[in-house]
């Protein structure tokens, strides 16, 4: 698959550093530098584009400005990409309104699109926009990058008769490379503390979503992130935790 990313700061290169080191053989990554600066209306996106981008299958757009989405649908025909991916890890980079308006340019010209807040939500058939809010999609190509990055997938071996973490397999990583960093720090820890320690773990990386609290949540994305890394962590530890009882006195 050839894949182009856009990025316009350390974020985006994060995670195209995480994709080319553990991504498939296969996968051609070549990255484009956004501009900076973008003005807040972009009448001709021309004028901000290179004169040529290097033929895509995929693009997978990192950029910190609301401006950059305008410019997809061209990228989009002048790399032949079939399929967008775009990260919503703030919304001041790709508010609600732009992020509809994005999928419905990108689906005129017959290119797939995806928006996922956070982009660690990403599945291989669905992603979330807000709280109990979620997109379903059907697109071979985001699925293939969607098996490998997107919403953490762990297998955790617990021991049963120590009850602690022997191994921590990375089925799906974050896009960031997060999850392959809590797998490392979960091994050893016990099944009691795992869910915690996961959350701590994502939270030291550090998370690369934002702190603000997103109305489509009422939360921050960077506390949604990691609360989907501790559940399924949580999920898989659960029948080895020690459940403590509470005995009332006689009388109490």
């Amino acid at each position: 698959m050839r894949i182009l990313a856009i990025v316009s700061g350390e974020y985006g290169q994060r995670h195209v550093e995480n994709i080319r080191a553990h991504g498939p053989t296969d996968w051609v990554v070549e990255v484009w530098q956004a501009p900076a600066v973008l003005p807040p209306v972009i009448d001709y996106p021309e004028d901000h584009l290179p004169a040529a981008l290097p033929p895509a299958d995929l693009i997978l757009s990192f950029g910190e400005h609301r401006g950059i989405a305008e410019l997809l649908p061209d990228i989009a025909r002048m790399t032949g990409a079939q399929a967008v991916v775009v990260a919503v890890d703030s919304e001041a980079w790709l508010p609600r309104g732009l992020a509809r308006q994005l999928r419905g340019w990108l689906r005129d010209i017959g290119v797939a699109c995806v928006t996922p807040k956070p982009l660690c939500s990403l599945t291989e058939t669905h992603y979330s926009t807000g709280r109990r809010q979620r997109l379903e999609y059907d697109d071979p190509l985001i699925a293939e990058f969607a098996r490998h990055f997107g919403r953490p997938d762990l297998r955790v071996t617990v021991d049963p008769q120590t009850r602690a973490i022997t191994s921590a397999e990375v089925v799906r990583d974050s896009v960031c490379g997060c999850a392959r960093h809590v797998a490392r720090g979960l091994v050893g820890i016990s099944a009691d503390d795992a869910e915690q320690e996961a959350g701590l773990l994502h939270h030291h990386y550090p998370c690369l979503a934002s702190m603000g609290v997103d109305l489509d949540y009422g939360d921050t994305l960077m506390h949604v992130s990691g609360n989907l890394l501790k559940e399924n962590v949580g999920a898989q530890v659960k029948p080895f935790k020690h459940v403590r009882y509470v005995t009332p006195r006689p009388g109490a």
